[in-house]
């Protein structure tokens, strides 16, 4: 065990960068979300779209701290299916505990497009880390 208290080597853990911009791009993925949801809507995007998105960035946020997101940043199975199943259930509490609605359309898209996003980037990283490694 290291000092840091994980048994990976230093070597091993990802650098402070990767975590960085996988926290970065996680972000922007849910605003995105919630920008396209409002659109769609025909709401007016920018006026209300920290009201429909912080209940997911509050997810998220709990999402990385469930999974120890930062230990595998951009792991789709270990860390994207955790990060996603925290942040869609957490959204939808926060949504409801702040009288924002959870109806089932609702809830059923942004599991799909939440899943695309937070497990997407991972897959897709994935697959061209392993094409460049051959």
């Amino acid at each position: 065990m290291t000092a840091a208290g994980s048994t990976a080597p230093a070597d091993e853990r990802p650098a402070r960068r990767a975590v960085l911009i996988a926290v970065a791009i996680d972000v922007v993925m849910v605003i995105a979300f919630a920008a396209i949801g409002r659109a769609s809507h025909d709401s007016d995007v920018w006026t209300g779209l920290w009201q429909t998105a912080w209940p997911f960035l509050g997810g998220l946020a709990a999402g990385w701290v469930v999974t120890l997101a930062w230990r595998a940043p951009a792991a789709p199975v270990r860390t994207g299916l955790g990060v996603w199943a925290v942040t869609l259930g957490g959204g939808m509490l926060l949504r409801a505990a702040s009288g924002q609605g959870t109806a089932l359309p609702f809830i059923i898209v942004a599991a799909v497009t939440l899943f695309v996003a937070l497990v997407g980037w991972r897959a897709i990283d994935f697959a061209v880390r392993r094409a460049r490694r051959r």
